[in-house]
């Protein structure tokens, strides 16, 4: 066991230089090159690792039969349109991945030349209200926030720590050439805040695994216990911003539409875990329609939850269904 954990550290040392050079060739390369050809290298890399990533094609298998309601079972190969969605999960990340870093240069003009706003977003942004936009790990999650900014609103996401330090900020510099705002996900919650009880809008990615210790609070995911943030509802209960569930639809010509899923205006005495669930279900729909924009090799129900979370999950679904008879 001892052994085992020192192994991590090891491999972690190993890979770093290859990310290194990964996100510098990302920026000298991809940074410089005609949309076209962009998409064509992305869509090579995806086919590649989809070949060696033999754990990642398992996982993304089985959690692509959990969002079509299909037997998890390895021992069932894949079928061939499994294989066809699979395949196209991974082209989807590579591709999103890719657009980070091409935008990294001309930004405002490289994000507006491939992706729009469909007419409802824009009539919900004309209002001017602060938003939080609650969004997955689907399309290209992040042309959503760029468009958002493009708008002439001040924009507010969040990031994850990756690698070293110098690495984060590296790929973070990269996401904020276009001028929005990135924070660390450690310590997020009040620059979350204050930008938006100055006016400012907020970009959340919910379909993360986050611990309860962490502000995460266990909802049904496909029918499935899985611990997510409550940042969102909670953020939006404090300073009555509505919350906006949207998406970035890939079209067949290699743009972007992004899309409001659903609006909740700020009501006195929502549920906090409600709303929190209703976001979910409400990117589940969307999931469950276009399985292959989203990424399906991420350890999304990793985390089990223990007879107290179990318990606990069940008296809040029991407690909002009794308000909704009531109502």
């Amino acid at each position: 066991m001892k052994s085992h954990r020192n192994r991590k550290p090891i491999r972690r040392g190993l890979r770093r230089p290859f990310e290194w050079l990964g996100i510098f060739l990302g920026i000298a390369i991809l940074g410089n090159m005609p949309h076209r050809l962009l998409f064509a290298l992305c869509d090579f890399m995806s086919a590649v690792m989809f070949f060696f990533d033999r754990k990642g094609r398992m996982l993304a298998l089985i959690n692509l039969r959990i969002v079509l309601g299909r037997e998890i079972s390895l021992k069932v190969p894949p079928t061939r349109q499994e294989k066809l969605i699979l395949k196209r999960s991974y082209r989807n990340m590579a591709r999103t991945i890719g657009h980070v870093f091409w935008t990294s240069r001309r930004a405002m003009k490289r994000a507006a030349s491939v992706a729009s706003f469909s007419p409802r977003c824009m009539e919900v942004l004309a209002e001017h209200k602060p938003l939080v936009t609650v969004s997955a790990h689907m399309g290209c999650w992040e042309v959503l926030s760029q468009l958002v900014h493009l708008q002439g609103r001040r924009m507010i996401s969040v990031a994850k720590n990756i690698g070293t330090p110098a690495m984060t900020e590296m790929l973070m510099k990269s996401r904020r050439a276009i001028g929005q705002e990135i924070v660390p996900a450690d310590g997020a919650f009040r620059p979350l805040f204050e930008g938006l009880k100055e006016g400012a809008d907020v970009g959340l990615l919910v379909d993360q695994v986050v611990k309860p210790a962490n502000g995460g609070v266990w909802v049904e995911f496909f029918g499935r216990p899985m611990p997510v943030s409550v940042a969102p509802a909670f953020l939006a209960a404090k300073t009555h911003a509505t919350i906006v569930v949207a998406w970035s639809r890939p079209l067949k010509d290699g743009t972007y539409r992004c899309e409001f899923i659903n609006l909740y205006p700020w009501q006195k005495g929502t549920d906090v875990w409600r709303r929190t669930q209703d976001c979910i279900h409400d990117l589940e729909r969307v999931i469950r329609r276009h399985p292959s924009c989203w990424v399906l090799n991420y350890r999304y129900f990793r985390k089990q939850p223990t007879e107290a979370d179990i318990k606990q999950l069940s008296e809040r679904k029991a407690k909002c269904q009794q308000t909704e008879a009531n109502a």
